[in-house]
């Protein structure tokens, strides 16, 4: 070996073991590096399908991932321990090489060295590669986690002392809702392009059901069709055969007071009966009562999709909603929830409304009555419903006061124009959004 201006030059078995040291503990840190982004970025519901199709590693990281704060803590420790003995031995083999240049020398290396090797290529890697890289580096940080477990632990202690010191308090068991995090994807992916508008809808409708009322989408009951159970027979008979419903609510002496449901297809049948059994003058005798079913009566605080199971249960479509006072608010049919899902559904006898079409400014004229869900589905806007159902309820809440024809208003983000009133309905606004 010979020494030339204070610089060491030849074979040292010991600086050959350091830099042998330093590279495995890069090899170290990219492992630390490349599973942490694993295990994060990779989706449990894909790793729960691999664990059913039989793969240990799925399942261990399914396990590794319910204690995300304990997971991260240990991988963090295990990378800062080797990342600061690779640029300490780093530091020592160049200044040994180079003098005092070798501290600045050692920086520039490791520095280059581990963003390269030890974070951007094994975090790469491991981000398009989520699941399969989880599953092979499960079970050696399950390890790693069970070693730094105590020390892990500790410095979770202090990490929350030091939080609530701040006035934060740092819970480990919460999480985002399973819905939340479903409906923030389909939004995500909609917003990418993924997901086409129809869809989202769909989607998203179904994971609302549980968040909505009856009451959002039930028929009111000024707009119900009924019939009268005291008319005369050929009154009733005509009126359920013009009428482009199926079932038809029976009232009795109140329109409050419902007594019975009538299906065209009961009174078909009974309307055939007395015809085959007496001829035409035979339907004289035709008893409304005697072919009613039950009445079936549900809150209006009902959700949808507890009031769809009942409708499945029952092997019913149609049920009555009342206020907390048993007072008559509307009806509500399954369809009504299917239409929440799919949008609307109209079949041959349905009286179609017309769509909303905007106009040259895009503003839509709607009647008041129409939901706030349906006029953001139909124009992909983002109007509250927290505190309204229809548009006339919303602009009513927000102006704290009942419009008169003429006014405009503007909050959310939204001009509203009111055009036609009737008595203490809204039942014709203008809707730009500004």
């Amino acid at each position: 070996m010979t020494e030339t201006d204070g610089l060491s030059w030849g074979f040292d078995p010991a600086l050959a073991w350091m830099t042998l040291a330093i590279l495995a503990l890069l090899v170290l840190s990219a492992f630390f590096s490349g599973s942490e982004t694993a295990l994060t970025a990779s989706s449990r519901a894909k790793l729960h399908s691999l664990a059913e199709r039989g793969s240990l590693g799925a399942r261990v990281a399914l396990k590794l991932t319910e204690d995300s704060e304990r997971l991260i803590g240990a991988i963090l420790l295990g990378n800062n321990l080797v990342n600061i003995l690779a640029t300490s031995l780093a530091t020592a083999l160049l200044t040994r090489l180079f003098g005092d240049g070798g501290v600045a020398a050692a920086t520039l290396v490791m520095t280059a060295l581990v963003l390269i090797f030890a974070e951007v290529l094994p975090k790469t890697y491991a981000i398009t590669n989520a699941e399969a890289a989880a599953e092979r580096v499960a079970r050696p940080v399950a390890f790693l986690v069970r070693v730094l477990s105590p020390v892990v632990s500790a410095v979770r202690l202090m990490v929350r002392g030091v939080l609530r010191l701040f006035g934060v308090r740092a819970d480990a068991s919460a999480r985002i809702l399973a819905r939340d995090e479903i409906a923030g994807a389909i939004a995500l992916h909609h917003f990418e392009g993924a997901v086409e508008k129809a869809d989202r809808d769909r989607l998203l409708g179904a994971l609302d059901l549980g968040d909505r009322t009856v009451e959002e989408v039930m028929t009111h009951r000024r707009n119900i069709f009924m019939i009268d159970a005291a008319e005369d027979p050929q009154t009733i008979i005509a009126q359920c055969l013009e009428a482009p419903y199926t079932r038809i609510p029976v009232w009795r002496d109140d329109p409050d007071n419902i007594v019975g449901v009538i299906h065209a297809k009961d009174l078909l049948r009974e309307v055939y009966r007395l015809i085959r059994e007496g001829g035409p003058d035979a339907l004289a005798r035709f008893d409304v009562m005697g072919v009613v079913m039950e009445p079936w009566f549900v809150p209006e605080t009902t959700p949808l999709d507890d009031q769809m199971r009942e409708f499945l249960r029952r092997h019913s479509h149609f049920a009555l909603v009342v206020d907390e006072y048993g007072a008559l608010r509307g009806l509500v049919t399954l369809e009504d929830i299917l239409e929440e899902i799919v949008g609307e559904i109209a079949d041959e006898h349905d009286m179609e409304a017309p769509g909303l079409a905007p106009d040259a400014e895009g503003a839509v004229v709607v009647e008041g009555s129409t939901t706030i869900r349906d006029l953001n589905r139909a124009m992909d806007w983002s109007l509250p419903d927290d505190e309204a159902t229809t548009v006339a309820g919303l602009v009513m809440h927000e102006a704290q006061t009942i419009p008169a024809a003429g006014q405009v208003f503007s909050f959310h983000g939204y001009r509203f124009e009111i055009l036609e009133r009737q008595r203490n309905r809204l039942t014709r606004i203008r809707v730009k959004k500004l």
